[in-house]
């Protein structure tokens, strides 16, 4: 843990994410390098498939900044039996419910699988459940497949099917939808009170940031997140 932080700090990083693996199966190092990062001011993200039971959702969370629950074809049960041999869906629930409660950070992605994991209904239930328990301002992440792999048989995720997406989780009222995986102008954050344009993104790189203070400079909107500002 100590050799982690310390790499993180002589490459100038402001934070550690734990990933690919599941953090999880990790935990134990995951949390002691938490810890120590925190201590030396960076912070820590996951990136989760949110099957956590929650007593150490609870305890890793004074050590947790943000979490990002990735969820694949929607979240759909038959789905995550045949394809990810998870029994069901609801312990990620749970779980989500559990980090809101202990006051971590919250994004969600959704990977769009075409043939196999693209219902448009199935998304539609997964963005109302989003709405309700979680927030209209959770960050929402529709994300592009790309055969590879052991799944090198399906196509890719067709734009017009991303973009339905996209129009189906903002008229259920979710303020932050992305299009991740692909370049375009729904990379980027607008504030959802005035509608200007806050945050440039190109992929995974920022290449403007507006806000001040974690507030819209232009109307003053309060924007979910961690700015470190």
């Amino acid at each position: 843990p100590e050799e982690i932080v310390k790499m993180a700090i002589e490459n100038g990083c402001q934070g550690l994410s734990f990933t690919f693996t599941e953090p999880t199966i990790f935990y134990e190092l995951s949390y002691e390098t938490a810890k120590i990062a925190h201590k030396k001011g960076l912070y820590n993200t996951w990136v989760s498939n949110g099957y956590t039971n929650k007593e150490p959702i609870r305890k890793i969370a004074p050590y947790l900044d943000a979490v990002t629950i990735d969820f694949k074809g929607s979240g759909e049960e038959k789905f995550l039996k045949e394809f990810s041999d998870v029994p069901s869906n609801k312990p990620i629930y749970e779980a989500l419910k559990e980090y809101k409660k202990v006051g971590v950070h919250i994004e969600i992605t959704d990977l769009i699988v075409p043939q196999i994991g693209d219902s448009m209904e199935e998304l539609k239930k997964l963005v109302k459940w989003i709405r309700e328990n979680l927030g209209e301002e959770t960050p929402f992440h529709i994300l592009k497949f790309f055969p590879t792999y052991l799944v090198r048989d399906l196509p890719m995720t067709p734009i017009e099917t991303l973009e339905k997406a996209y129009e189906i989780a903002k008229s259920e009222g979710l303020k932050y939808v992305y299009l991740g995986n692909l370049e375009g102008e729904k990379n980027n954050t607008y504030c959802p009170k005035c509608g200007k344009l806050l945050i440039v993104r190109a992929m995974m790189e920022t290449l403007e940031n507006k806000i001040k203070k974690s507030k819209c400079p232009f109307c003053g909107k309060l924007i979910k997140g961690l700015w470190g500002q």
